[in-house]
């Protein structure tokens, strides 16, 4: 065995893995255990003892932990997140309507402040006193604060005020969008960092339960996690900036792909118990998305993997639409708790109430589903509404049957509210249910899933008739169905990076017909140019099928259940900087960006100014990021046009990026 070992861990949906990984030697052990959300270190823990124990290693051999996740990914899928407080500096009421922004605010509460600056860093006078008026209250009703300055990314200096003055009333986290982004465009970076404060509380939980089992069992090394495009950031840098870590179990997965197969071209499709999620390799590279990771139906700010997440996987609520002639089954976006896991953790508490349903004569609007606390703090449940607060209170740590829990329509629109709080599970039939109904799986309790089952079977169509004269049929109805759904979200992505956006593949007849090799006396084929890597602990049981499907080759390495978690530590620390000059009238030269903005007179000046600040800015960032004697490399981008003979200098652009691999505990 390697002298020094690296630990990946990898926190998703339903499970938490571990891999213990030697560069001389690959995958030294690996193992899973059920993601705890109420207490995420009993997860982690249970992991990272099995594969400390399969390998019989010391705690003294690792030398790096490194850890990716999906739980910001699924949140912001599911439309879940703590309640953030908005604060614009220099926008007004109108700008809300742009880049989804109100929408994604929602209820939440925003503020507008005059201030702000121009595109050349000058300032309009910040009045901070509707802050000072309002941040008492505000602080009782959020737990967290978002700060976006008009023009921050060119003068930060607003926002920085702004967020000294909450912290010192407040005491609560503070995300500047000048922090997350330095692209231009002040609606979709306060969209950005709207996200990334609702998502402060649950990467912090995240990062301080593994935090402190490694203190605990004396694993005093640096610890990582993986960005949305695949590089590594600190610990500490991750809780500050948690909106970067989405999709990052994806990328984790990516690079864990490529390292797995050594395959340069192929459609990577990782299937977990949230959402599928599909990106292309090209030339060993996977694809970055150059206008920003796309999660939850929002365009964000945060440079990462051209990877398209969708709400698909072995946990997804089954949808039942009974209203045609013949039912029609859907599946997901949100992801339920299975009958056979909650009944598992429960005992007989699930089964009973399913039998006293199957019992009754008449098929019951709520029957086979429960409501359960997910178990979070106390305080992430702060700026409940009385309605909301009574309900939440009659949920306990144990699953209630809907039946006895709602009394009326409009208390499932308040039950519904707090599952996109991130407050309540909902137990039902999931397709892993499925799976223990077919024998396909055995983890968890058989006999609740096919009580689920059979119950959601009992349901009739249009036509009078039960969805399904079995819970067999019903399961493999379901299987059939996610396998298709997967197939739609692999031709989807597939057909966007071939700028083929507009098929929607689930709505195609043409398409419907080459997936099922329907007959006809017109053929159609469907052919990927490419391997299909599947991924994920399902992937062996889902994607020959979906291979199939789509006429393509298959691959799935012997540890794809884990290679979120070998991807995790396996990559490198990339940090970039850009920094601006710009001309607001002739002989004056602007460089903001990564400071205070300066002004000179001389353009070489200005221009070689900004490319020592942006190097040292990356080198600061990779640093700061855990990254070992990092190389930089610069690129400048210099908007110059000809202008009736003469040289006009609009605006140049100076980006270093500073790439290492994380530094490592030599001798604990």
């Amino acid at each position: 065995m390697a002298d020094h070992l690296l630990l990946g861990i990898d926190t998703g949906g339903t499970y938490t893995d571990a891999v213990l990984f030697s560069e001389e030697s690959g995958v030294v052990a690996k193992a899973k255990a059920l993601t705890t959300r109420h207490d995420l270190v009993v997860g982690i823990s249970g992991a990272v003892e099995a594969v400390l124990e399969q390998a019989k290693a010391p705690v003294s051999a690792i030398s790096l932990v490194s850890l990716s996740t999906t739980l910001a990914t699924n949140a912001l899928v599911e439309g879940q997140g703590g309640r953030a407080g908005l604060v614009m500096i220099g926008f007004g009421p109108e700008d809300l309507k742009r880049d989804g922004l109100g929408e994604a605010l929602g209820n939440d509460p925003v503020l507008f402040l005059p201030g702000g600056h121009n595109v050349h860093g000058h300032e309009t006078p910040l009045d901070m006193s509707p802050l000072d008026a309002a941040l008492p209250n505000l602080a009782q009703s959020v737990s967290s604060f978002a700060v976006a300055g008009y023009f921050a990314v060119r003068n930060p200096a607003h926002e920085q005020r702004v967020r000294d003055r909450i912290r010192e009333v407040s005491h609560l986290p503070v995300t500047c969008s000048h922090e997350l982004s330095s692209k231009l465009g002040g609606p979709r970076r306060a969209l950005t960092t709207l996200l990334n404060a609702r998502l402060v509380s649950m990467i912090d939980r995240l990062i301080g339960a593994c935090e402190g089992y490694l203190d605990r069992r004396g694993i005093h090394v640096p610890m990582m996690v993986v960005r949305g495009d695949g590089a590594l950031i600190s610990a500490a840098e991750a809780r500050l900036r948690p909106i970067e870590t989405i999709l990052s179990g994806p990328a984790a997965s990516l690079v864990g792909a490529r390292h797995l197969t050594g395959m340069d071209d192929a459609v990577v499709s990782d299937i977990g118990g949230t959402t599928t999620d599909v990106a292309i390799l090209d030339k060993g590279r996977p694809r970055l998305d150059a206008e920003g990771a796309v999660v939850g139906g929002y365009r964000t700010m945060v440079e990462a993997v051209a990877m398209r997440t969708y709400g698909l996987g072995g946990d997804s609520e089954v949808r039942i639409n009974d209203r045609g002639l013949t039912a029609r089954l859907d599946l997901g976006p949100r992801r339920f708790l299975p009958l056979s896991l909650a009944s598992t953790l429960h005992g007989d508490v699930v089964r009973t109430a399913l039998e006293r349903q199957l019992r009754a004569s008449h098929v019951g609007r709520y029957d086979g589903r429960f409501a359960v606390r997910t178990g979070l703090p106390d305080h992430l449940a702060s700026g409940l509404q009385s309605q909301e607060q009574a309900l939440y209170d009659r949920i306990t740590g144990v699953p209630l049957p809907l039946d006895q829990l709602l009394a009326s329509t409009l208390q499932k629109a308040t039950l519904d509210r707090l599952v996109g709080r991130g407050l309540v599970h909902i137990s039902a039939i999931t397709p892993s249910d499925a799976m223990h109904v077919l024998g396909r799986q055995d983890q968890w309790d058989r006999e609740a899933a096919r009580l689920g089952l059979e119950l959601a079977a009992r349901a009739k169509d249009g036509s009078g008739r039960p969805i399904a004269d079995s819970a067999e049929r019903l399961a493999r109805m379901i299987v059939d169905r996610l396998a298709r759904q997967s197939c739609d979200a692999i031709m989807g992505a597939c057909l966007a990076e071939d700028g083929v956006g507009a098929i929607d593949p689930a709505e195609s007849l043409p398409v419907d017909r080459a997936l099922l090799r329907r007959p006809g006396i017109v053929q159609f084929r469907i052919h990927l140019d490419r391997p299909l890597i599947g991924l994920g602990a399902s992937a062996p049981v889902y994607y020959p099928a979906i291979a199939n499907m789509l006429d393509t080759e298959q691959a799935i390495p012997f540890d794809a259940d884990v290679a979120n978690a070998i991807g995790a530590v396996v990559g490198q620390v990339r940090a970039s900087a850009t920094v601006f000059v710009t001309v607001p009238e002739e002989g004056i030269f602007i460089v903001g960006g990564s400071g205070e903005s300066v002004r000179l007179l001389a353009e070489e000046e200005a221009f070689s100014l900004a490319r020592e600040r942006a190097i040292g800015a990356a080198l600061h960032a990779a640093h700061l990021s855990g990254a070992d004697e990092p190389a930089v490399t610069l690129a400048e981008l210099i908007e110059a046009p000809e202008i009736e003979g003469q040289r006009k200098l609009v605006e140049a652009r100076f980006t270093a990026t500073a790439t290492g691999r994380p530094r490592i505990a030599i001798d604990q």
